[in-house]
């Protein structure tokens, strides 16, 4: 089954996620729980397939790991935010550096730490939305 296909369909007006994790099992898990929170979920395995499918034009919050191949997750982020502007946006992240915290910082980014624990994404998600929207 290709990630792209829907797990869950959420309400049209539902908040938009866009994930890149090139980790398959962890791309699935995570979009199945956004959704079961009631995002609408997009998720790529990489850099490269979400700059080839683009944007989309609705509001929506980035959720993109660190480590991906070719393009890090930072330097996607930076690639879409001059092109598009200021965008919500998570890195997920494993031990940050203190270099990768302030170039985050520096973007307008959240540096979200993995493991996952709890609900600590989707409150930084929606956190992320409603800054965006105020």
């Amino acid at each position: 089954m290709d990630i792209q296909t829907p797990l869950f369909t959420g309400p049209d007006n539902a908040d938009h996620v866009v994930v890149v994790v090139d980790d398959h099992a962890l791309s699935r898990s995570l979009k199945f729980a956004l959704e079961l929170e009631g995002f609408s979920v997009e998720a790529h395995g990489s850099a490269e397939d979400l700059l080839e499918a683009g944007l989309p034009s609705t509001d929506l919050c980035l959720v993109v790991d660190y480590r991906l191949p070719r393009l890090n997750g930072l330097q996607l982020l930076t690639l879409l935010m001059r092109r598009h502007g200021a965008i919500p946006a998570l890195l997920l992240i494993t031990h940050p550096s203190e270099e990768v915290g302030e170039q985050a910082l520096a973007l307008g980014v959240g540096v979200i730490e993995k493991p996952l624990m709890g609900d600590v994404l989707t409150a930084a998600i929606r956190s992320s939305l409603a800054r965006a929207r105020a």
